[in-house]
């Protein structure tokens, strides 16, 4: 389904170039958001008295990429923590910001940046990206439309190895990556046994040592049980003693989502698949600290088992080449 976000991250020409190479994004064009004046000229913007950011307006097919991770890659080519400037540009019409259309998007926007704090808080960096509603947007004059492609070598604030990272980006498809619809979701929900449907649904957690891959470790990659999204691979898999698979890393950390949990009266960090949204388990930091020093403990019941055998049959050929040192076909 067609999808649009109103996306602020400093020049929209370099914004605008960025955002339209990430495949899954259909259709790009800047303009300016979240003003006071109507109809602003960008003269009327440069002053800063108008109050408008200069923002990309973005139209993307969210069965083929979702807006957490349309996000994700947003986040990369913006400082997230610098107000009012990017580059050699400042000014309010410079600051960062994501402007939603539909309510329902609000949700998975504060998600985003608190995921975003994690990284920058304990660094004593606040995050400053504006999160609101889209009040108004005014499309810019015609010639900053697609500017970088009319003057290859304009300015541009984004280093050019970005570029090259959104062009080379590839989101899951949908039959592997959970961009599945909602009746769809529901229906693969129907033919869960209860316990795969209390774990990914109501975060409930199996008793230890009882789950199908506890005590097990043939060669393959593991995928959310609902969706199908590729999430953990043998090649990490560890016998940690604690009754559940033990994970030192996922196969794609974009594909993981990390959320503060409470709910024993303690602080965990929960995990959850990127888009099928299914609770997994939680991660510790008491993991070998040759692998990393990470536990990813997980629910056997929040997981599908694929064995390298079948990668290429059941759609995941692209994962051979993690078993290819041992011979693997391919």
């Amino acid at each position: 389904m067609k999808k649009e976000i109103y996306l602020a991250g400093g020049c929209f020409w370099g914004t605008e170039k960025f955002l339209s190479l990430i495949s899954g994004v259909s259709a790009t064009s800047v303009g300016y958001a979240n003003g006071r004046t109507v109809n602003p000229a960008y003269k009327d913007v440069k002053s800063q008295e108008s109050g408008y950011a200069e923002t990309v307006r973005v139209e993307y097919d969210d069965e083929k990429l979702g807006l957490k991770e349309l996000l994700a890659l947003f986040f990369e080519a913006i400082d997230p923590t610098s107000l009012n400037r990017q580059g050699h540009d400042a000014g309010i019409q410079y600051r960062t910001g994501i402007y939603y259309t539909e309510e329902a998007d609000k949700g998975i926007v504060e998600e985003s940046i608190s995921d975003l704090k994690k990284k920058y808080t304990p660094l004593g960096k606040p995050v400053v990206v504006e999160t609101k509603k889209l009040e108004n947007f005014y499309p810019a004059e015609e010639y900053h439309q697609k500017y970088l492609d009319k003057n290859p070598g304009g300015y541009c604030h984004i280093d050019s190895y970005l570029f090259k990272k959104a062009a080379d980006y590839r989101p899951k498809e949908a039959s592997r990556s959970g961009g599945i619809s909602g009746a769809e979701k529901q229906e693969r929900l129907k033919k869960l046994l209860p316990l795969q449907y209390d774990v990914t649904q109501n975060a409930a957690t199996e008793a230890p040592f009882t789950g199908e891959y506890d005590n097990f470790f043939e060669e393959g990659i593991y995928a959310d049980v609902v969706s199908g999204e590729p999430l953990f691979s043998s090649k990490d898999k560890y016998n940690s003693g604690c009754g559940w698979p033990a994970f030192s890393r996922p196969i794609n950390e974009s594909q993981i989502t990390e959320k503060a949990d409470s709910s024993l009266g303690r602080k965990r960090t929960e995990v959850r698949s990127l888009n099928g949204d299914s609770h997994l388990g939680h991660v510790f930091n008491d993991g070998p600290a040759e692998l990393g020093g990470l536990r990813y403990c997980i629910n056997s019941a929040a997981l599908r088992f694929i064995p390298v055998q079948n990668l290429a049959a059941e759609g995941y050929g692209e994962y051979l080449k993690l078993f290819r040192d041992k011979g693997a076909d391919s």
